[in-house]
């Protein structure tokens, strides 16, 4: 069997944020990046079914700059086999719609049997990459797995739906699905880990010499909320007060 993972690398939540003089993005400079979290449950994932399965290759993709490489170095160290790095320089403009679009031309030449990758990433939080490049490859998607089941060509996935409810959705490889935190424990890399994956490969392909669909949203600004506290008294006579309350709640609190 023949998997990838897509690993994002993000800032750790460790790190101190600064926003840029536009306003665009953060300023990164002496910031922690990290493996995305739901992305480090995917791989364990993946390793795990390649336990149970025996033979099977693990690819690490991820899209991102020179810096990304390290997040995929760490894949390598815990176990995956090669990995795919879609070098993007900044400024970052890829989109859910076009990262997917700049994954799927890398990857559908590769016949993968399964794609995992995280349910979300913690710095932008869509959840649409994985969904949207599942349609572009014409594979079975599912989000929030939260367990797996293979069985030949034949894959059950238990998800997470609201109010702690779940449900299991049997569907065909090829099949891309999304994994949620804490499907499992993700492994430490071990010393020879470490040191194997420094021998391993790394094939480099640039985002702009690939054909790709234009980003269908952007970031207009990114701002730190503004706390404000504000005290209203509220009089009259029990009608009068539950109006004026009713009011606040829809126009300024917008709850009802």
């Amino acid at each position: 069997m023949k998997i990838a993972v897509l690993l994002k690398q993000v800032p750790s939540s460790e790190s101190s944020l600064r926003l840029d003089p536009d306003k665009n993005w953060i300023q990164e400079d002496n910031i922690t990046f990290a493996v995305n979290e739901s992305d480090s449950y995917a791989l364990e994932e993946a390793l795990q079914i390649r336990e149970k399965l025996g033979d099977s290759e693990i690819i690490v993709i991820s899209l991102g700059p020179e810096r990304a490489s390290r997040t995929i170095r760490e894949g390598l160290s815990k176990g995956a086999d090669r990995g795919i790095h879609i070098v993007e320089s900044f400024p970052y403009t890829s989109d859910p719609f076009e990262a997917a679009s700049v994954l799927a031309t890398v990857l559908k030449d590769e016949n993968f049997d399964l794609i995992l990758t995280g349910l979300q990433s913690d710095d932008i939080g869509t959840g649409q990459t994985g969904v949207i490049l599942g349609e572009m490859l014409g594979m079975s998607t599912a989000t929030l797995v939260m367990e797996t089941e293979l069985n030949g060509n034949d894959l059950r996935v238990k998800r997470e739906l609201e109010s702690g409810w779940f449900q299991w959705l049997s569907m065909k490889l090829p099949s891309c699905i999304t994994i949620q935190s804490g499907i499992n424990t993700p492994r430490y890399p071990s010393l020879k880990g470490i040191m194997g994956a420094k021998k391993k490969e790394i094939k480099t392909v640039s985002k702009e010499e690939l054909t790709a669909k234009g980003a269908l949203q952007s970031i207009k600004k990114v701002y730190i909320p503004q706390k404000t506290k504000r005290t209203e008294m509220i009089e009259g006579d029990t009608d009068q007060v539950a109006g004026q309350l009713t009011e606040i709640l829809k126009r300024d609190i917008r709850v009802l």
